[in-house]
């Protein structure tokens, strides 16, 4: 998809902030610091539409960005980050899982994983909590780059066994430096859409 018009409707903490209409969306779940940012701005071709930090746990609420009047990106807080109380994490825990449970225009969840190394229990929790619920999911590892095109195969096999992928759930190799996989998660997004 070429992208020209992108925008940062809201970010939200509660239901009644959400943007209203029925265009379909797709939340970016991912744990903190596994580059959910920077596969926004790949996909829609900006340097810094989302913003990209070095401290993990920025984002602390639900960003709503409307792609070509077409869909919603909803990049929603990092999970698994140790440096913030447990309190914050919990009430983060329940703004995702009421808009992940209730959003009826939600089409996927688009979960990030680094290739680099094995899902972390936080990934398996996220997974096995969108099969509970019946989420339609892509798997998308990231930062491809950073180790040889040799290796892929192995660490997605990794990824497939310690998450116990679902025959149907597509896991994409992207690298957000070269564009690797960003032609692939387009297809899959616009499947469905």
């Amino acid at each position: 998809m070429n992208v020209n018009n992108v925008e940062l409707v809201i970010s939200a903490v509660r239901p009644e902030q959400y943007p209203e209409g029925d265009l379909p969306e797709f939340a970016l779940a991912g744990r903190s610091n596994v580059g959910k940012s920077s596969f926004i701005n790949k996909m829609i071709g900006r340097k810094a539409m989302a913003r990209i930090s070095s401290k993990p746990g920025k984002t602390q609420t639900l960003n709503f960005y409307k792609i070509e009047d077409q869909l919603y990106y909803v990049d929603v807080p990092g999970y698994g980050y140790a440096k913030v109380s447990k309190k914050e994490r919990e009430a983060w825990g329940k703004m995702i899982e009421r808009y992940i449970t209730g959003r009826d225009v939600l089409r996927a969840v688009i979960q990030i994983i680094d290739l680099r190394h094995p899902p972390t229990e936080d990934d398996i929790m996220m997974y096995d909590f969108l099969k509970h619920y019946g989420i339609p999911c892509v798997l998308i590892a990231t930062k491809a780059d950073k180790i040889p095109k040799g290796k892929w195969q192995k660490h997605k096999k990794i990824i497939r066994e310690a998450l116990q992928v679902e025959d149907g759930d597509s896991l994409i190799v992207f690298s957000s430096e070269t564009g690797l996989g960003k032609d692939e998660a387009w297809d899959e997004i616009k499947k469905r859409m």
